[in-house]
């Protein structure tokens, strides 16, 4: 039963028909999504009598890819191998994916599994939290934005009077620190790959920690949570776009001893509170923006032509 569960979201084929008059390109505004955006997302239940997870990601004009993960979803039960990816399109308000043995069919944020016309399992639509989302700075932290002013970035700017605009870096510089952040991604349906919300986080403006819409994607080192070109992250905790997610960031600096380099820096990383990197050691910085060096360094909050938005922003010195 299982098999054929999976089997169902398989080898699919459909025919899509562009429509004339597309929705906006990029969406930054949760009250303004298309349809689309409502079958977007994640999905839990179970298929045959076991648990399973489903990332429905939206392309534009009723398209979709959906992944579909044994055990749960990435962070919640999944165990890292046998994903299935399918294909779909939404007709008179159906979402219906399928294959030769079966299909699945998503309406009223339920997605229903039939194989040979059978029900096989049902899958709801869910809207996980990160478990540090709004989480309040202690009394020694350093407060870089909390939605009153742009002050303490250099190319600081707001959007929507109270979230800042990815394109700057802090005023004040760091060493070794803890730092939080949340962040939102627009919705970029017809966009792909890096032209999908990317932005980055750089720890002393020499080591990216990766910022994208890689919302059912691989989960490589130029994806979100990745540290660039360097470590993929553990999981892909990434949620769907225009969804608050929170970055919280153990960083040790990197030593030097007149002027060489004779300690790694290193980096501890959880995304919406999943850890995806451990400890990690950085043995070179990371492309983009300061090479790696001795001395404290800002966060920079890279902008790469995505509006990427960014609030509750504090920093802790070790």
């Amino acid at each position: 039963m299982i098999r054929s569960a999976v089997l169902l979201l398989c080898a699919v084929s459909v025919s899509v028909v562009v429509a004339e008059d597309k929705a906006p390109r990029t969406i930054l505004d949760p009250d303004q999504v298309t349809p689309d955006y409502h079958v977007q997302g994640e999905y839990e239940g179970r298929i045959g009598g076991n648990p399973w997870g489903m990332q429905v990601v939206a392309l534009g004009d009723d398209r979709f890819q959906a992944v579909v993960y044994p055990g749960g979803l990435p962070g919640k039960g999944y165990i890292g191998f046998d994903r299935v990816f399918a294909e779909g399109i939404t007709v008179d308000g159906v979402t219906k994916i399928s294959s030769d043995s079966g299909y699945a069919l998503i309406q009223d944020g339920e997605a229903e599994i039939f194989v040979n016309d059978e029900p096989a399992g049902l899958l709801k639509r869910v809207e996980r939290r990160s478990p540090t989302l709004g989480k309040e700075p202690p009394e020694d932290a350093v407060v870089l934005f909390d939605g009153s002013s742009a002050e303490n970035f250099i190319n600081g700017r707001l959007m929507f009077d109270t979230l800042l605009l990815a394109g700057c870096e802090s005023r004040e510089k760091f060493g070794d620190h803890m730092l939080h952040l949340e962040f939102r991604l627009p919705y970029e349906p017809y966009d792909r790959g890096q032209e999908r919300g990317n932005s980055g986080v750089y720890l002393q403006g020499r080591y990216e920690v990766q910022v994208l819409d890689s919302f059912g994607l691989e989960g490589e080192s130029n994806e979100c949570g990745g540290i660039y070109s360097i470590a993929r992250p553990k999981v892909n905790a990434c949620f769907p776009p225009l969804t608050w997610q929170t970055y919280d960031i153990d960083f040790t600096a990197a030593v030097y001893e007149d002027g060489v380099k004779v300690k790694n820096a290193r980096v501890t990383v959880r995304h919406n509170g999943i850890l995806i990197h451990n400890d990690l050691e950085l043995k070179t910085g990371t492309p983009g923006k300061d090479p790696e060096g001795e001395g404290d360094g800002p966060l920079y909050l890279q902008g790469h032509g995505n509006q990427v938005l960014y609030r509750n922003i504090w920093v802790v010195r070790k």
